[in-house]
């Protein structure tokens, strides 16, 4: 009835307990590794599924732990567009094929890596911007999009609300409760497409005393630690897993 597979396992724990601990006190950013790590043992689409009913479980740790902490004017701008996403994921589902998705989840992997060492190269040097209708309906399309096919709608996110140097409280907060309206509305055309079937959403369960330590481990490593080296490791560890997502596309 679940899987079985000691190597899914292996390579779905340590997924898990990275999205938790990304999502509960780095504002999910790393979230993105959850998918492309599960999908070197399973199909990326079963690992989505997998996924979704342990994000939300995780967003419920998240609200409480940062109700009312969030930025109102940016979720405005956010999620308009990130519905909007939702529905263009679950129009293109059925043309989305296991080896394009792959190819679209190293992309992203990349493009999010190396937008993250190229920002930190000028960080210091550019102004913070202010909060954007266009620039936030755009992120959250994209965000919306992303989140439904592989569960990675963080990086469009962290792209629009990080040049704003929101306080890092803030950020987090608004992007727990963005990522919680756009976790349990997927559940609507999860359940529609037939991915939340009972093999799918018994392996959830399995994981989800998992999603529950590192979403509080997250949540204490919001306040105690630094997120620099963790963050260098884990974007490093991405855009490797990036490199053989785009190499198992091509060569299939």
């Amino acid at each position: 009835m679940f899987i079985s597979n000691p190597w899914f396992y292996a390579a779905a724990i340590p997924a898990v307990i990275i999205s938790g601990i990304s999502k509960g006190g780095f504002g999910g950013g790393l979230g993105i590794l959850s998918v492309p790590i599960m999908a070197l043992v399973i199909s990326p689409v079963q690992a989505a599924a997998i996924l979704l009913p342990v994000l939300c479980l995780m967003d419920l740790f998240g609200l409480w732990a940062y109700r009312n902490q969030w930025d109102t004017v940016n979720l405005w701008n956010l999620i308009p567009g990130s519905l909007a996403g939702i529905g263009v994921g679950t129009l293109l589902f059925r043309y989305l094929t296991p080896e394009l998705i792959k190819l679209l989840l190293g992309a992203i992997a990349i493009i999010f890596t190396l937008d993250y060492w190229s920002r930190g190269l000028r960080s210091n040097q550019e102004s913070a911007r202010k909060p954007s209708i266009l620039w936030g309906s755009i992120a959250g399309i994209m965000a919306g999009l992303t989140s439904f096919i592989a569960n990675a709608g963080a990086p469009p996110v962290t792209m629009y609300l990080l040049p704003q140097r929101l306080h890092r409280t803030t950020y987090v907060a608004t992007t727990v409760l963005l990522f919680t309206l756009v976790n349990y509305v997927k559940l609507i055309p999860y359940g529609w497409l037939g991915l939340l079937h009972i093999d799918n959403l018994a392996t959830s369960l399995l994981l989800m005393p998992v999603a529950v330590v590192g979403m509080l481990s997250g949540i204490w490593l919001h306040k105690q630690v630094s997120e620099t080296v963790f963050y260098r490791i884990c974007y490093l560890f991405l855009f490797v897993v990036g490199l053989k997502l785009i190499y198992d596309a091509v060569a299939n």
